[in-house]
């Protein structure tokens, strides 16, 4: 089945991947390019919008888009940067605002348009800009205003582009989602028929052509996105699915057996491999964090190199992939972005070992994965899973691991997961862990003076990780969990709760 499709054209906002989001959450299709690798063929796309950017239109180094085989031909949606671009490079002004334009706004005019439906005088917008629009391009018609900022949207007679100043993306606009459906289920008319069933459908059919009767090994981690892309291999597939859990010596208290038999509880033909002396011996003295990250990457692909040389007759690498993992990797101006982090999954494959790859969720969202896996029928208890980083409790160990780092670690985090059920507040959380930080602490206990470890606990909310906020756990809740770690863990006499939010931090402490 062809589904109608949307182009996201990404000019460096750190919003892009939400307008995908939220364009997705209407169960339609969307995709994210850099705004100057614009496909070739626009045929398959239905409508088509420009991101914002931290770029000012008015600079000399401005980005700059060839609008002619868009405009006017399909229908067009300009946010913030899309917006000031459509107006000043077609006949508008855009110019500095007097005051930095950032946060929440009212609508204080609607002009009555099928684009504005269902929205109202007082409704809330996130403004983000230090230019602002002063003069409209030829041929448009305003179609609303905020107190400040005059311009906030308008239309272009004679075609189907429309432009806001504001971002419908986030969710401090509230009725940001239903102006997206204006747009794109009212004006572009598109279809909204992009589900999970049909997805699961579609992916099945499309890997039982891609790989036939060929064998495919899949490293599983314990984490959703291995596990649903195992699980959508196996509908495929069945029995040439041959999956490896590898024991990194890393992994949460007693994970390795518990999810080991989780896995052959779900009918997966897997293997489990204990290899955690060899990622113990590769780690010894190492404290950098990204160096931990590429030795651990590395040993990873050796074990994993071995096992499936068992494996006779193997042609494919499955990867659990998620579209973050692969337009991270992208900027707006096409070339690498930032490095953050190593992402232990993507171009992890070594040459040595020729194998094709697979990967069946490069085009989901973390929520969408989960969405999938619970369409494949998949027990809620592994997809409400915190996602869990590839390297593990080696980068929530801050500085060089040893065995009884880890271990130390391994008790804490328990004792603050199992907590958060008993309390019930894992579901409420969507990432909690425990880090082990290289401070030493004076503390009493009895009538000794100890000289013992820090640990930060850390719990965020988020949808995809790509923004989150601390979860403001109650007072009772870390008081007895301190207290209980305290009591309970030999070396740890200090705990302290992490209240980031990201950005500006990140999630993870390395």
């Amino acid at each position: 089945m062809q589904h109608d499709k949307i182009l996201i054209l990404d000019f460096g906002s750190q919003y892009t991947q939400l307008i995908a989001r939220r364009v997705r959450e209407l169960n339609i299709y969307s995709e994210i390019h850099p705004f100057n690798k614009v496909p070739s063929n626009l045929d398959g796309y239905k409508a088509i919008i420009l991101s914002g950017s931290p770029m000012s239109v008015r600079s000399e180094a401005a980005f700059h888009i060839d609008l002619k085989e868009i405009r006017g031909k399909k229908p067009l949606l300009g946010v913030c940067y899309g917006a000031q671009y459509l107006a000043h490079f077609h006949g508008g002004e855009v110019g500095a605002s007097s005051t930095r334009e950032y946060g929440r706004a009212n609508l204080s005019f609607i002009k009555e348009d099928p684009f504005l439906e269902g929205i109202h005088v007082g409704s809330q917008v996130w403004m983000s800009h230090s230019d602002t629009i002063k003069k409209l391009p030829g041929n448009s018609i305003l179609l609303a205003s905020t107190h400040d900022v005059q311009n906030a949207a308008y239309k272009i007679e004679g075609e189907m582009t429309y432009a806001i100043q504001f971002h419908p993306e986030v969710y401090h606009s509230t009725d940001g989602k239903r102006l997206l459906e204006n747009f794109l289920i009212n004006i572009a008319q598109v279809t909204a028929d992009w589900t999970p069933d049909s997805f699961v459908e579609e992916t099945v059919a499309k890997l039982q052509k891609q790989i036939g009767e060929d064998r495919v090994v899949l490293g599983l981690s314990g984490g959703v996105d291995s596990s649903v892309a195992a699980m959508l291999l196996h509908k495929a597939i069945g029995k040439n699915l041959y999956c490896i859990f590898v024991n990194n010596g890393l992994l949460r208290k007693d994970e390795f057996t518990q999810v080991l038999q989780q896995y052959e509880g779900m009918g997966l033909n897997v293997k489990g491999v204990d290899a955690s002396a060899r990622f113990m011996e590769a780690l010894a003295g190492e404290s950098d964090p990204e160096l931990k990250r590429k030795a651990i990457g590395r040993v990873f692909i050796e074990v994993f190199d071995d096992e499936a040389h068992e494996v006779k007759n193997v042609t494919w690498l499955a990867q659990g992939t998620i579209y973050p993992d692969v337009i991270e990797s992208v900027s707006a101006t096409g070339g690498p972005s930032a490095t953050i982090k190593s992402h232990h999954n993507v171009g992890g494959l070594p040459d040595f070992m020729k194998l094709k790859i697979v990967e069946p969720l490069k085009e989901l969202f973390k929520d969408e994965v989960r969405r999938v896996g619970k369409s494949l029928g998949m027990a809620a208890e592994l997809l409400g899973r915190h996602p869990f980083p590839g390297p593990g409790l080696a980068i929530r160990i801050l500085g060089d691991i040893t065995p009884e780092k880890v271990s130390i670690l391994q008790e804490v985090d328990a004792v603050f997961i199992n907590n958060l059920k008993k309390w019930d507040l894992y579901d409420k959380v969507w990432q909690a862990g425990a880090i082990l930080l290289p401070v030493n602490s004076v503390g009493v206990m009895g009538d000794e003076r100890t000289y013992e470890k820090c640990v930060a606990l850390r719990a965020v909310e988020s949808t995809d990780g790509m923004t989150a906020d601390w979860v403001n756990l109650p007072y009772e809740f870390l008081q007895a969990t301190s207290n209980e770690i305290i009591n309970k863990v030999k070396g740890v006499n200090r705990v302290v709760y992490d209240i980031s939010s990201k950005p500006p931090a990140t999630i993870e402490w390395e």
